[in-house]
């Protein structure tokens, strides 16, 4: 594709953003995958600048439009779902100061979505032994932050959703940015207005 104005770069970064929020939204392909994959399919073989590619936050507003048109009947439910376990597990966790990340705290969570915390203790084989003493069976591996850095993760099934606990220092806990993730007592108030805002919904119709 010829890119000779603004306007078509902006067009063209739209048409990416669109087709990856498709991907994650029906087959939970995580964003980077999406992006590459969708524009491999619109370009081809063609050599892909960097600013021709859609941010994340693009895509995630995509992704929001695309539930809201294909999934309004039923993502809502879904993301409500996922919101309560999670609370449910922050509880059982609270003593690692759990935050929860992610796709299910800003809300475009669907159908193929797990719930991410994020654990803060002095030493993460705490998490490890607190799981076991509760006959949780758990499965260890990493994930990679912003800065390639290596975060090791437990993950288990809860309610047959999936959990994914990823394991900080103590002296980590200070970084997340406000925004991007959210404690009980947040993501309780995030349940509450979300109830609020379906009830008011409902009485409308």
């Amino acid at each position: 594709m010829m890119i000779t104005t603004p306007n078509d770069a902006e067009a063209l970064r739209t048409e990416i953003a669109m087709l990856a929020a498709k991907m994650i939204a029906e087959d939970g392909t995580d964003y980077g995958s999406a992006k590459r994959r969708a524009a491999k399919q619109i370009l081809g073989n063609s050599k892909v600048q960097g600013n021709i590619l859609p941010d994340n936050a693009q895509i995630e507003q995509e992704v929001r439009e695309y539930n809201a048109l294909f999934f309004g009947d039923s993502q809502p439910q879904r993301l409500h779902l996922l919101r309560n376990i999670a609370l449910d597990t922050m509880l059982d966790l609270e003593q690692f100061n759990p935050y929860l990340v992610g796709a299910v705290l800003n809300g475009t969570a669907g159908k193929h979505s797990d719930i991410y915390l994020h654990l803060y203790a002095d030493n993460s084989k705490e998490v490890a032994i607190f799981l076991l003493n509760k006959d949780i069976q758990f499965e260890v591996s990493e994930h990679f932050n912003k800065r390639n850095e290596s975060i090791e993760t437990l993950s288990f099934l809860r309610r047959q959703e999936g959990i994914h606990l990823l394991l900080h220092s103590m002296d980590d806990i200070r970084i997340g940015a406000r925004n991007e993730r959210a404690n009980i007592a947040a993501l309780r108030n995030l349940i509450a207005e979300s109830q609020s805002t379906d009830t008011s919904t409902s009485d409308t119709l």
